[in-house]
């Protein structure tokens, strides 16, 4: 049997790491699966940590606020020590629902994918959160530059939903970037020639607290995705 890891990054969720973690708890009783959790509490300025602490979470604490790419390559580097043959990249605001696990995590137990994707936007008829306008079209904009960069259309080129093998568990333990993590690493794998394929799944609103994304940096952070991208389209990769 595979060992499953899903890794929260979380800063400031006070709000909603509980009841994230409670969904993957239920969820393993009522379905029998072993999913292992790992919070990563990202300098958190409130009281994610203390809730974590006296609800016997799996947490790590950091120091310092690291950024979203920060935490979450602690994740990885937490997941390559122990071993683990899968990691999931799930969200502490209680956007993701754990019942999609099983279909993320699907592809990589069969050996057709290596990293998999959460994606609102295979399946257009779904329900579900599917962010706002402003962020559909950026998508749009960024998968393109993906398609020219890698060859290979990704559609939820933001989504943090999504899960690696131990290989790319390795890959992303040793080298993780600290900025535009999703896009990035998604085209830079993708580049090296590992296995990627996008599933359904559907998204809830945030639960709680205030998202990290602010509107004044929508502009920067296309202007820097689209660099980060045209960078990867000439790099050589072993």
């Amino acid at each position: 049997m595979k060992r499953v890891l899903i890794i929260i990054p979380a800063y400031n969720e006070e709000e909603n790491i509980l009841d994230t973690y409670k969904s993957i708890i239920d969820y393993n009783k009522k379905y029998k699966t072993n999913y292992d959790v790992i919070v990563i509490n990202d300098g958190s300025k409130d009281n994610t940590s203390k809730i974590c602490h006296e609800n016997n979470i799996p947490v790590i604490d950091l120091i310092n606020n690291l950024g979203i790419g920060g935490a979450v390559q602690t994740g990885y580097k937490y997941a390559c020590y122990s071993n683990y043959d899968i990691a999931v990249q799930f969200d502490g605001d209680g956007q993701h629902d754990v019942n999609y696990v099983k279909d993320i995590i699907n592809p990589i137990i069969n050996d057709n994918a290596e990293l998999v994707i959460g994606s609102r936007f295979i399946d257009k008829k779904a329900e579900g959160f599917k962010s706002s306008f402003s962020r559909r079209v950026g998508i749009k904009i960024i998968s393109h530059l993906i398609k020219f960069a890698s060859h290979k259309k990704i559609y939820d080129t933001t989504s943090g939903f999504r899960a690696c093998n131990k290989k790319i568990i390795k890959d992303f333990a040793n080298s993780y970037p600290s900025e535009y993590p999703e896009p990035v690493t998604t085209a830079e794998i993708i580049k090296k020639g590992y296995k990627v394929e996008e599933v359904p799944v559907k998204m809830k609103e945030r639960q709680g607290g205030e998202s990290s994304i602010k509107a004044w940096k929508n502009v920067y952070y296309m202007l820097n995705v689209s660099l980060y991208l045209l960078i990867i389209k000439f790099r050589r990769y072993k």
